[in-house]
C-alpha cells in the first residue's frame, strides 16, 4: 500500500492551493532524512566549512554510516522486490510534500525522499485526463551501503533523490540558457610556479619525494566552480565529487575499483606524451535521440546517460591554459574506457551512478518544459518548482578549492603531472533530439492504472 492511498478529486485543487499559498508565507521548512551529520560524506568526498574538498576520514565516514542506518528507515516490503518498471506520480509526490508541510510532519516520508526507490528514469507519461505526469523506470527498496551511500538492495545501484528532482526542476531555464556544470582546476599562480619547478628539474634531477613536495607547494590549491545551480546543494556536491574522483582515478591518485579501467598515467609508460599539454576530461550527457509517441504523452530516455569527453590543453609560460581543439590519442582511449565501464563504475562507485541520475532527471525536467507537459496535464507542481517555497533545498557547506594534489610520471620526453576535468550537464540538447516510436505509447497505457490517484505502482 502506498504513502497515499487517493488524492483528493481535481475539483478540490484550488482549495489544496489556497492551502499551500498559507505555508508559502509561513515559509515552513521540512527537514530531510539523512541530513544530520553528512555534510563530510558525499559519494566518498568530504567538504569542510571552509569549502576544501577531500577523502572522509575512516572514523567520520564510520559515525556518518552509523548514524543514517539509524535515521533512514527500511523500505516497506510492498516496495522491497526489485521491478523492471515503477511508476512515481509527480501529483502524488505534491500532494505528500504539502501534506507534510500542512501537518507539520517535519520530515518527508522515505519513499517520497527516494521516489519509491527509482534508480534511474527511463519514461515520462502525461495523463491529461488525471491530471498528471508519471516517471518510470527500474525500481527496489533501499538500504545504506558501507559507503553511506542510498542504494537499491541487490543492484547497488544509487536511487533517485527528490532534492536533486527539485534542483532539476527549479533550475531547468538554467540549463537551457547558462547550462548545469562544474569544474576543478589549476590556478594560473600555480601552473606558472609548477612549470618552473619542472624546468628547474631537468637542470638538477630531485628525488621523487622531494620533487613530489615541491610540486605540491608551487601548484597549490585548485578553485572549484559550479554553474546554473546553487553551490550548496547535494546536486552541485555530486557534480564535483564526480569530477574530482575521476580526476584521481585518471592520475592514480587511488586504484580503479573496476579492472577494465586503468589510470591515464599507466596507459601511457613509454609513450612519447608532450610535457606542456596536457589533457582535460569532463563527464557529459549520453543519450540517444529520445523516443515519443505520436501524440507527444509517452517519452523514453534511451541510452547509457554518460560519456567521459577529452581535450589537450596547453600550459603557456605564463601559466595561462587554453584548449587546444585536439585529443590526445592516449587520452582519448581513456576516455573510452571510462564510458565504456561507466555501468560498472556506477555501481563499485556510487558517486558516479548518482551523476547518472541527476543527467536523468535534467534531461526529463528539460522534455517536460520544453514540450509544455504540464500544461498538457493541466497540472500545477507549486511545491515542488517555487524556489522561494516552503519545501527548502537542504544545504550543504559549498565546495571551493581542492588541496595540491600531483601524480607524475616521467616519460620518455617529460613529466606528466596533472589534468584538469569537469561535468556538463547538456539536457536540453538531449531534449531536442528526437524520434516518433508508437510503441512508447502502448508502454504509456499499460502503465495507466493508478495514474492521479497513487504516490507509486508497478
Amino acid at each position: 500500500m502506498s504513502y497515499l492511498q487517493s488524492l483528493p478529486p481535481r475539483r478540490m485543487f484550488f482549495v489544496l492551493r489556497a492551502v499551500v499559498l498559507t505555508c508559502l508565507a509561513a515559509q515552513v521548512t521540512v527537514a530531510w532524512a539523512g541530513s544530520i551529520g553528512r555534510n563530510s560524506s558525499v559519494g566518498g568526498v568530504s567538504i569542510d566549512v571552509e569549502g576544501v574538498l577531500g577523502p572522509p576520514s575512516l572514523e567520520g565516514r564510520k559515525k556518518v554510516l552509523a548514524a543514517l542506518r539509524r535515521e533512514i528507515k527500511a523500505a516497506p516490503s510492498e516496495l522491497s522486490s526489485p521491478v523492471e518498471l515503477r511508476m512515481v506520480s509527480l501529483k502524488g509526490i505534491e500532494s505528500a510534500c504539502e501534506d507534510a508541510l500542512k501537518n507539520h510532519l517535519g520530515r518527508l516520508p522515505e519513499e517520497v525522499q527516494f521516489l519509491a526507490g527509482l534508480q534511474r528514469i527511463q519514461y515520462i507519461f502525461v495523463y491529461p485526463e488525471d491530471g498528471d505526469i508519471v516517471l518510470a523506470g527500474p525500481g527496489e527498496g533501499w538500504k545504506i551501503d558501507e559507503f553511506a551511500n542510498v542504494v537499491g538492495i541487490t543492484t547497488n545501484r544509487p536511487v533517485l533523490r527528490l532534492d536533486d528532482l527539485l534542483v532539476a526542476l527549479r533550475y531547468v531555464h538554467e540549463a537551457r540558457t547558462e547550462g548545469i556544470s562544474c569544474s576543478i582546476d589549476p590556478t594560473e599562480e600555480g601552473s606558472r610556479a609548477l612549470k618552473q619547478v619542472l624546468q628547474q628539474q631537468q637542470r638538477q634531477r630531485q628525488p621523487a619525494p622531494v620533487l613530489e613536495q615541491a610540486m605540491k607547494r608551487a601548484f597549490g590549491p585548485q578553485q572549484v566552480t559550479v554553474s546554473g545551480i546553487p553551490a550548496t546543494s547535494h546536486f552541485a556536491r555530486v557534480l564535483v565529487a564526480a569530477d574530482y574522483r575521476m580526476k584521481r582515478l585518471a592520475m592514480k591518485l587511488e586504484k580503479s575499483p573496476v579492472a577494465g579501467l586503468p589510470s591515464y598515467l599507466d596507459l601511457i609508460k613509454n609513450s612519447r606524451v608532450a610535457g606542456n599539454v596536457n589533457p582535460r576530461w569532463w563527464l557529459a550527457c549520453n543519450y540517444e535521440p529520445l523516443a515519443t509517441s505520436e501524440d507527444g504523452l509517452a517519452w523514453e530516455l534511451r541510452g547509457p546517460g554518460v560519456q567521459a569527453m577529452t581535450e589537450d590543453e596547453y600550459v603557456a609560460e605564463d601559466g595561462k591554459i587554453t584548449g587546444t581543439g585536439r585529443r590526445g590519442s592516449a587520452a582519448q582511449r581513456w576516455a573510452d574506457l571510462m564510458t565504456k565501464e561507466y555501468r560498472a563504475l556506477s555501481i563499485e562507485d556510487g558517486v558516479f551512478g548518482e551523476l547518472r541520475n541527476l543527467m536523468d532527471m535534467c534531461v526529463a525536467a528539460a522534455v517536460i518544459e520544453k514540450e509544455q507537459l504540464l500544461q498538457k496535464a493541466e497540472l500545477l507542481l507549486p511545491t515542488l518548482t517555487a524556489r522561494d517555497g516552503p519545501l527548502a533545498l537542504e544545504t550543504w557547506n559549498a565546495p571551493k578549492r581542492v588541496p595540491p594534489e600531483v601524480s607524475f610520471l616521467r616519460t620518455r620526453k617529460a613529466l606528466i603531472v596533472t589534468a584538469s576535468g569537469g561535468v556538463q550537464v547538456e539536457s536540453w540538447q538531449v531534449a531536442s533530439k528526437v524520434d516518433v516510436k508508437p510503441e512508447v505509447g502502448q508502454i504509456r497505457q499499460r502503465a495507466a492504472q493508478g495514474a492521479g490517484k497513487r504516490l507509486w505502482w508497478h
